[in-house]
């Protein structure tokens, strides 16, 4: 299997536990009733693997997201613009541009 696949997999796995763990902590402190809504409806437990799955299926592409940008090396290379040495001057001298006022159009109606 190539080791993007794999590392694909996996990352989606672990997002998927960790949706896991968020749902449960939900369903856990009661957030905004939630315990008492799943547990008293006939289709709760359908709404809490449809939460699941969506949280899911966003906490996996975060996570992969994660591990693909933290595969980049470091970059040791000196970062910024262009460095000006000392010993090359220039001269910054203000030039006056002339600035044309036109008249304003009318407004439609």
């Amino acid at each position: 299997m190539p080791k993007l696949v794999r590392l694909y997999i996996q990352n989606v796995v672990i997002g998927f536990a960790i949706a896991g763990a968020f749902v449960g902590m939900l369903l856990w402190f009661n957030v905004m009733n939630l315990w008492h809504l799943v547990s008293t409806s006939d289709s709760g437990v359908l709404a809490v693997g449809i939460l699941w799955f969506m949280n899911g299926i966003v906490f996996a592409g975060v996570q992969f997201g994660y591990a693909v940008m933290s595969l980049a090396g470091k970059d040791d290379d000196p970062r910024g613009g262009m460095r000006i040495t000392p010993d090359v001057r220039h001269d910054m001298i203000p030039v006056p541009v002339p600035a044309k006022k036109f008249p304003r159009p009318l407004p439609r109606r």
